[in-house]
């Protein structure tokens, strides 16, 4: 089918970026967002080409990206679902896939699941930015009933923006991010807790003092967009679980490594980390 005009539901870091980039593609841009002032910025930064708070924005479209967070993705506005063209391709940038699909099957016929895998720890409308998404994941969690036509929509929309095109089934999607994605979130803010509860002062802030590279990039996530975080833990609670068992289950045993001074042992699971972690980037 022919996408001419996208509409883009939020103009967030993910909705600005998808924006920015489809403009620069070409293609006509319609952004809804909620408040007045956000419109007012998100059009001195260009991020659609028609920017409104007004959902009659979306009746044009061919094609809706919903980049709307999470909790409200599954909780959508009537006015939201009635303002989405019944012919138009509809899909979500949504970081789990399982309770989104429960919900808009019911809701749109043309509804398709995805989810680019990238990011920053910016948020809002000064967020986005061009290439976000460039060689980066874009999954889709296709099922039995989805439209064959509106998949393929959205996967020219991820190749427009430069994403890898993959698919899965939903559980399996949000497993996988339970333990690549969700995950290294509570690792990260665990880490922060850790380091910002140490009692002694002067200890505290020489920490903070000498911190470098390798403490920002192993707690960059647990600095994000806290909503974030605990819809990823409401909406992905088993798999997360699951996560958490398993690595507090390898904690366990790097610990008991120490404390038995088990250097040689210690070393092999290093090892074995440092060998596994290029097929990870």
């Amino acid at each position: 089918m022919e996408i001419d005009r996208i509409g883009i539901v939020g103009l967030g870091l993910i909705g600005g970026s998808i924006g920015l980039t489809l403009q620069n593609k070409g293609y006509e841009v319609s952004g809804l967002v909620n408040k007045s002032k956000t419109a007012e910025r998100a059009k001195e930064r260009g991020l659609a080409q028609v920017i409104s708070t007004n959902s009659d924005i979306l009746s044009n479209c061919s094609m809706v990206i919903l980049a709307i967070p999470l909790e409200q993705l599954i909780n959508p506005t009537s006015e939201l679902v009635d303002a989405l063209p019944k012919n138009a391709v509809i899909t979500d940038v949504g970081s789990v896939k399982k309770p989104v699909l429960e919900i808009w099957q019911k809701l749109h016929p043309r509804f398709v699941g995805s989810h680019p895998m990238a990011g920053t720890i910016q948020t809002g409308v000064e967020a986005g930015q061009t290439h976000l998404f460039k060689n980066r994941p874009w999954i889709a969690t296709p099922e039995e009933t989805t439209d064959v036509e509106a998949l393929d929509a959205v996967h020219q929309l991820a190749i427009t923006l430069e994403g890898q095109w993959i698919t899965t089934d939903p559980q399996t999607h949000d497993q996988a991010v339970a333990l690549i994605s969700h995950l290294p979130v509570f690792i990260s803010t665990a880490l922060l807790q850790t380091v910002t509860k140490e009692p002694n002062k002067s200890l505290l802030l020489l920490s903070q003092t000498i911190a470098s590279s390798g403490f920002r990039d192993t707690t960059r996530v647990g600095g994000g967009n806290p909503e974030l975080g605990v819809a990823m833990a409401s909406n992905n609670t088993s798999a997360l679980l699951n996560a958490i068992t398993s690595y507090r289950s390898s904690l366990d045993m790097l610990e008991e490594m120490i404390q038995a001074k088990k250097w040689d042992h210690l070393k092999n699971e290093l090892s074995k980390s440092q060998l596994s972690r290029p097929d990870f980037l």
